[in-house]
């Protein structure tokens, strides 16, 4: 299954513990339109932990999934051959291989019969089990390293970038804190609902107490507080996504195998203008014992929220004789009920294009506002461009304006030159969560003659 991670937007501290998920070890290319041009990709995790091997028996397996993929949607892409070499793991790990793998040795070759495409929903690929090998100490470290090629392409065979992807194989010991949690359904504005919620820890060493860590979006509330925690509410001032911080610190003592919930049912509310909504935690142990595998400390419960927000632009008329400027005002408006916010991505909410009058030509664009070609590509300069992409922020509140103001030269008086505002998204798209597309749109009217 293809491994999804979350980008930059949350600003919640992620970013150190995304760090350390095990997550894509090779660089993933655009996806590319050009039909002569196809490349496969190696998708392999960049670290994976093990735990040391106890004293009376082998060590337990963890899986590591290896997927392949490639660039190119308008080639079909088929018997994936993927090289596995594991010689790089002696006296620290050993390797169980799968049914679809012919090992020989320290080496396998393995059949991904399809290879998916960079835009797939998921990545089928092999499954191989690593343990730490006997009497292999904790800190010690092996690598996996990964070969691939397949049939198709506009050449009929493809072959995966030299050393593009390899696995580092660590041996650790300790607690192995996993968080728990799964998405509610079918919830509504003013809806209470409960997230389940639990930590294990599935390290070979006891947790001495932990730390909690959760942040829920803007459109949710924790009407619930547990002592040991301290709440923060949202901040709308800095620019970043804004959200209720939890920071809680418990004393349970977790032995390995051992399961622990919260003092009562984790409960959120979702207000009024809620959207597409998250809760992010994190447990950690606490005294300073480090996690033996920080990749699964960490979870997410997404909340869809059953609501819509009617994204609004609103035009201009303006009125300048050959040689003067003139502002031309724009708007932008949020008319609710829900605020917008892309946590996951952190791309801008939306995008508007301004689309200049036949015979003016724009000296000065507002901020964000970006001059392009009539088809959007790129456009040398900052003044005369007939077009300006002007991005929103990453989230706007649910009775959100804002207004761009132009300064238009009119070159030549064209009576009723008219030019547009085209809200869209970001990549150019329909609004999902948008019911009503016809005030997406909006004339720029330089002259008018009524």
């Amino acid at each position: 299954m293809r491994s999804k991670s979350f980008s930059r937007a949350l600003r919640l501290g992620v970013g150190a513990v995304a760090g350390a998920v095990i997550a894509a070890g090779s660089s993933v290319a655009p996806a590319v339109a050009d039909e002569e041009w196809d490349q496969l990709w190696i998708n392999a995790p960049y670290e994976v932990p093990v735990l040391t091997a106890p004293a009376d028996g082998p060590a337990a397996y963890r899986d590591v999934f290896v997927s392949l993929y490639h660039d190119n949607d308008h080639f079909t892409v088929t018997d994936g051959r993927l090289s596995v070499d594991a010689s790089g793991l002696a006296g620290v790990a050993e390797v169980a291989w799968p049914e679809s793998c012919s090992p020989s040795g320290v080496t396998a070759v393995c059949e991904v019969p399809e290879v998916a495409s960079i835009n797939d929903e998921d990545w089928p690929g092999v499954t191989l089990r690593v343990r730490a090998a006997a009497g292999a100490a904790a800190g010690v470290e092996g690598r996996i390293t990964y070969e691939a090629e397949a049939t198709g392409g506009p050449e009929g065979r493809l072959v995966a970038p030299t050393e593009s992807a390899e696995t580092t194989v660590r041996v650790a010991s300790g607690p192995d804190l996993v968080v728990k949690t799964s998405s509610p359904e079918g919830v509504v504005p003013g809806d209470t609902v409960t997230l389940p919620f639990a930590v294990t820890n599935e390290g070979n060493e006891p947790a001495r107490g932990f730390t909690l860590w959760m942040v829920g979006t803007y459109g949710l509330d924790f009407p619930e507080r547990f002592p040991g925690c301290t709440y923060r509410d949202p901040d709308l001032t800095d620019g970043y996504i804004p959200m209720t911080t939890v920071d809680c610190a418990f004393d349970t003592v977790l032995e390995p195998g051992d399961t622990v919930e919260l003092p009562e049912p984790l409960r959120i509310a979702a207000k009024s203008f809620a959207l597409a909504e998250r809760v992010d935690m994190r447990a950690l142990p606490a005294d300073g014992a480090v996690d033996a595998n920080p990749s699964d400390n960490y979870a997410i419960a997404g909340v869809a929220v059953r609501s819509s927000a009617d994204f609004a632009v609103r035009g201009a008329e303006v009125t300048a004789a050959a040689g003067e400027t003139v502002q031309a005002r724009v708007r932008f408006r949020n008319r609710g009920p829900a605020w917008v916010a892309n946590s996951g991505s952190g791309d801008p909410v939306a995008r508007i294009a301004f689309y200049v009058p036949e015979g003016a030509k724009v000296t000065t664009a507002p901020s964000g506002c970006r001059p392009r070609t009539l088809t959007g590509g790129y456009y040398q300069g900052t003044a005369g461009a007939p077009r300006y992409d002007c991005t929103m922020p990453m989230w706007v509140t649910a009775d959100a304006v804002r207004d761009f103001v132009f300064t238009l030269r009119v070159e030549t008086v064209v009576p009723d030159a008219a030019g547009r505002l085209e809200l869209t998204s970001d990549y150019g798209g329909p609004l999902p969560f948008d019911p009503k597309d016809a005030n997406n749109r909006s004339a720029i009217v330089v002259n008018p003659s009524v």
